[in-house]
């Protein structure tokens, strides 16, 4: 191979690359687009409903609580909560906000497809083959986190956050961009926590962790999936528990996808 030939081929590379990238902010923008127009059905829908009492995972505690003969211990109490807008641009900065997040939700399976498309032409044939429908599997991990951080820890968040108080004299009058916030950043980075066992699939691929590893530090991960938990989540030991569980599932299914790769690797090389 010359070096005119290795330089066409590193500036293919740069314009596949850029092709990528475009299409990839197309599909963000178009989808942030019509979310933008649809704004006042989602903040009422997807948002603002979360702050009553009668949201879908308040009244699904309840029943729960109540078949587990706990009376109302777990049904949601009135969220004393009031939303105001500060700055000029606020609202529009807000809206800007939750609908470019929520075009990178809705077009991930594309973004995702894009990314791959790029990856995979470098890979080997018995590479290629081992890694089918991971596309599919990246997909399905992310939807099923932003589903969780949705309906479980954004709720439990609100809940805690918007009934507690220092003094009865102060009421919680949050901005509505920092109530937006709370909920989409929750929400997303949740569903990236649930890529783990892809992130663990690629990483065992390359060489660079393997299941031993990921054994030997089970530990010191179960220590990391708790201090994690009590960041993401309110203060209260309940809440905590709900989002350890599903994490370490995870994390023992990243251990089981991780041994399949490597005795699959290393079949391959012998």
């Amino acid at each position: 191979m010359t070096a005119d030939t290795k330089e066409m081929s590193f500036f293919g590379h740069l314009e596949e690359l850029r092709k990528r990238l475009f299409r990839m902010a197309a599909a963000v923008i178009l989808v942030a687009v019509v979310l933008f127009f649809y704004t006042e059905w989602i903040i009422d829908t997807v948002y603002i409903a979360m702050s009553k009492p009668n949201f879908i995972t308040y009244r699904a505690f309840c029943k729960i609580g109540k078949l587990l003969d706990l009376q109302d211990t777990l049904c949601a109490n009135e969220i004393k909560l009031q939303f105001q807008s500060i700055k000029m641009t606020g609202q529009f900065s807000t809206n800007i906000y939750f609908s470019f997040v929520g075009g990178i939700v809705l077009s991930f399976p594309y973004l995702f497809l894009q990314v791959w498309g790029f990856v995979k032409p470098g890979l080997k044939k018995n590479e290629t083959s081992a890694t089918k429908g991971i596309v599919l599997w990246a997909s399905l991990l992310f939807l099923c986190g932003i589903f969780f951080g949705y309906f479980i820890i954004a709720p439990l968040t609100v809940q805690f956050f918007g009934n507690y108080t220092m003094s009865q004299d102060i009421m919680n009058i949050p901005t509505i961009g920092d109530y937006i916030g709370i909920i989409t950043a929750t929400t997303f980075w949740t569903g990236l926590l649930f890529e783990l066992p892809v992130v663990i699939y690629i990483l065992t691929k390359i060489g660079i962790v393997g299941p031993e590893f990921l054994r030997t530090y089970r530990k010191h991960a179960i220590v990391v999936v708790l201090i994690l938990s009590a960041v993401i989540t309110p203060p209260d030991f309940f809440s905590q528990i709900i989002v350890s569980i599903p994490i370490l599932i995870l994390y023992e299914i990243s251990i089981f996808v991780s041994a399949r790769t490597e005795k699959a690797r290393i079949k391959s090389k012998a």
